[in-house]
């Protein structure tokens, strides 16, 4: 333990310099190169593709499990509110102005602190450490570009703001693009078959359908029709009526289920942007929820995405900082929350059993 104030002066140096550097989604590069040179000055065989840099703990044992730690490099860019400017890192007592500083800078720093710190001593796991790009897009250049490089993963440690809470489980996100059908006609005669009527029991199930199995973390799914599009004329019946369905995912169901679930229920023609934003969940029973009990911490379903929803293996999403400040303007991280992080972090993942 005597090494964390060493390590938390180099990665909050580190994150000054992040804050420094223009690192908007897809555009991550030069965070990336100043994550790739910090983890090479402490000589650490780097491995980058993209904008995603990552290092591993000393050679991979294959009877060991593995930890992942992961949080990204990307940030949104800043509204027209800052007061503070948003790519110079400002301190003001042990509060550090900057955008990316809390979402995602200080859980991104923290977990390198700790992974520092872990590789100090033998660990009963393999443990990489990935700074990653496009989260904040669920982009496809980002996590999901060096999961199959990186192997099997038994735990992944999502760094995000939680106030160093455990978020157990993260809400899905399904987002459907449907059609209705009918047949154009005048509408001063009984011509056509009119589509927006033919949308409407499709629509009036979007409201009042509820999934079966009902959450004791988020409660039930919600889904919400929120846009609505059909006719070109007054005077023509329109013979198409299309629709969005935000869906909003509990635990207890994959995109891929629901979107089959809903396309059997209904008429119209229904498309799924994407199926890939799925929900997670990892068990109150697993051994770092346990541990993170036993530390004093406590647990919560996140509403929020991340690139959980981009792993298939099991996830726990925990780091400083707090989800509300994401993406407001004169976003902050406290110093004392970084260096509680990585404190926290440390005797989590310190000897744990998987």
């Amino acid at each position: 333990m005597i090494n964390i104030q060493t390590y938390s002066n180099d990665v909050i140096e580190l994150l000054k310099k992040l804050i420094s550097t223009e690192s908007f989604s897809r555009q991550e590069d030069k965070a990336a190169d100043l994550m790739e040179s910090f983890l090479k000055g402490k000589g650490l065989p780097v491995h980058r593709k993209g904008n995603n840099v990552w290092v591993w703990s000393g050679e991979k044992n294959a009877d060991k499990p593995t930890i992942l730690l992961n949080s990204h490099l990307d940030t949104v860019k800043p509204s027209s509110k800052w007061t503070y400017p948003p790519f110079k890192p400002t301190s003001e007592g042990d509060t550090l102005f900057g955008l990316g500083s809390n979402d995602a800078g200080g859980p991104l720093v923290s977990l390198l602190a700790t992974f520092l710190l872990l590789s100090e001593t033998e660990q009963p796991y393999n443990l990489v450490y990935a700074a990653t790009a496009e989260e904040e897009i669920s982009g496809k250049n980002g996590i999901a570009m060096i999961l199959d490089e990186l192997g099997p993963v038994d735990l992944g440690i999502v760094g995000e703001p939680t106030q160093m809470q455990m978020a157990v489980a993260e809400k899905g996100l399904l987002v459907l693009d449907c059609e209705a059908k009918g047949k154009a006609g005048h509408a001063a005669r009984n011509e056509g078959i009119n589509a927006i009527y033919q949308a409407l029991p499709d629509i009036e199930w979007f409201k009042n359908f509820q999934f079966p199995e009902v959450s004791e973390l988020f409660g039930p799914v919600k889904m919400t029709v929120t846009q609505v599009q059909a006719g070109s004329q007054h005077n023509v019946v329109p013979d198409s009526c299309k629709f969005v369905v935000d869906v909003r995912l509990n635990e207890k169901y994959s995109n891929q289920q629901a979107a089959d679930i809903i396309q059997r229920k209904v008429d119209c023609k229904v498309t799924p942007r994407s199926v890939r934003l799925n929900s997670s969940y990892i068990p109150l029973e697993h051994p770092v929820v346990r541990k993170g009990l036993k530390l004093g911490r406590t647990y919560y379903g996140s509403p929020t995405t991340s690139d959980q929803a981009l792993m298939s293996f099991t996830t726990l999403k925990m780091g400083p900082g707090d989800s509300a400040r994401s993406h407001t303007a004169d976003e902050y991280i406290k110093i004392g929350e970084i260096e509680e992080g990585i404190k926290i972090y440390f005797e989590l993942l310190n000897g744990l059993i998987l």
